[in-house]
């Protein structure tokens, strides 16, 4: 470049370097403003803190890895404990067991159902077969009388959703959906469902007011109306003849819902009713035989009842037994489940189980915090060995110490009466068993 052409780019220098400044406070004044009016630097994040990427994604990764992580299971023991069944990544709403004892079913809001095998109970590893629930989760669970499917109801569906159980080669099984669900038919959320032993029927119940008898292919057969203002619990009786309900009246109600020698449905009638307490009823349970129940109530009283009686003569229940459970008047829901032979009764406040003798009316057994939530249900297996509750993310299998004692106590009553040797021999080895049984689980009462 000549030396006459200097001048000229120096003043194009000049003039380039003029209007960058210019643009430069313009964008300053533009800040400053946007400063004003937020109240905070410019340079700094909405939280007060200035903007940084690599930390931005480190808090990111880091809030990543807690929604991974999973919660912590609830820690719980006990001399009584005999197993926890931890598969479910949910909270488990429902149990039941099978009507041959070789399964339990759980269902949770993990979108599964799970199948445990009963004579896994007491070994350190718990196998279970699971069956998803498409785009939904279940929140109760049933099987069917032959133990070759399971009925749930589904928490968005709102209607019952059936599974056939294929048994492969290898001895698990296949779960498969049927194509269609039931119709949609309760106007409340469903609390409860029921199958009958017969396999005649369906039992669903919902909050307000309704139970709805089905059949197996999904047709309405009968609408009862309970009338009482809101129910809280219903169920099938294990015999497969009745329906009963409980909710904010202070009784139970019983319904037979009858068949003709064909098979075919005729109607549904009134039984009878459990008459005595003072207050809402929480909930109640039937023996194995269907002859005794059990109830309990927000007057702070449980009851067992002789439900063996000729209705259509008039007969009423036989009021056997009253206990205390306070916890029951002040607690939003009480769970019950009754053992077999209706000699335990297991009461559920909160995350709390309570065991009663029902001959003495006496508390035998308490498992504080079982759980790390409310517990949602209470089931006996059909043996009477064990308890199973649920709450959390896991089922706990407790032995039935109260039931192995009115064993105990059972014995020595028929052996004092026996009235020949061989018989005396018989009923003292069976006593010598009961006696050893507790023994070992450090619960004989001396």
């Amino acid at each position: 470049m000549e030396f006459s052409q200097m001048p000229e780019f120096l003043g194009l220098s000049l003039l380039l370097g003029l209007l960058a400044l210019v643009a430069t406070a313009a964008v300053a004044r533009g800040w400053l403003r946007a400063e004003e009016r937020s109240g905070r630097p410019a340079c700094q994040k909405a939280n007060g803190f200035p903007s940084d990427k690599s930390s931005g994604s480190k808090k990111q990764k880091q809030q990543q890895r807690i929604r991974k992580e999973k919660p912590q299971q609830h820690n719980f023991t006990h001399r009584l404990l005999a197993a926890a069944l931890k598969s479910h990544s949910g909270n488990i709403s429902c149990m039941d067991f099978s009507s041959n004892g070789k399964y339990l079913a759980t269902c949770a809001d993990d979108r599964t159902v799970r199948i445990w095998s009963t004579k896994d109970f007491l070994q350190r590893e718990h196998r279970s077969m699971r069956a998803n629930v498409e785009l939904d989760h279940a929140t109760l669970v049933r099987f069917s009388p032959d133990c070759r499917a399971f009925i749930v109801w589904l928490a968005n569906g709102d209607t019952l959703r059936v599974f056939k159980m294929t048994k492969r080669e290898d001895g698990g099984y296949t779960f498969t959906a049927t194509p269609e669900d039931f119709p949609k038919k309760h106007k409340a959320p469903v609390i409860d469902i029921g199958i009958a032993d017969t396999g005649k029927f369906i039992m669903t119940a919902s909050s307000d007011t309704t139970v709805l008898i089905w059949s197996l292919k999904g047709q309405v057969l009968s609408t009862i109306n309970t009338n009482q203002m809101n129910n809280t619990h219903a169920a099938v009786s294990p015999c497969g003849r009745f329906v009963a309900s409980c909710g904010f009246t202070p009784d139970v109600k019983v319904w037979e819902v009858c068949f003709g020698k064909k098979g075919e449905f005729q109607e549904v009638v009134r039984a009878f009713e459990l008459k005595g307490h003072s207050a809402a009823v929480h909930s109640f349970a039937f023996s194995n035989d269907s002859r005794r129940m059990a109830s309990v109530s927000k007057d702070g009283t449980w009851k067992l009842w002789d439900t063996d009686v000729e209705y259509k003569k008039q007969q009423d229940p036989y009021l056997l037994r009253t206990g205390r459970f306070e916890e029951a008047a002040g607690a939003a829901l009480c769970r019950l489940a009754l053992s077999p032979d209706a000699q335990v009764l297991a009461l559920a406040s909160g995350s709390s189980i309570h065991l009663y003798n029902t001959r003495r009316g006496e508390k035998e057994e308490c498992f504080e915090r079982a759980h790390g939530e409310c517990i949602a249900d209470l089931a006996f297996d059909i043996t009477g060995r064990f308890l199973a509750s649920c709450g959390d993310r896991a089922v706990r299998l407790f032995h039935n110490t109260p039931g192995h004692r009115a064993v105990v106590e059972e014995m020595q009553g028929l052996l004092k009466r026996a009235s020949n040797d061989s018989t005396r021999q018989r009923l003292q080895q069976q006593l010598t068993q009961a006696q050893e049984a507790l023994k070992s689980l450090g619960a004989l009462k001396k």
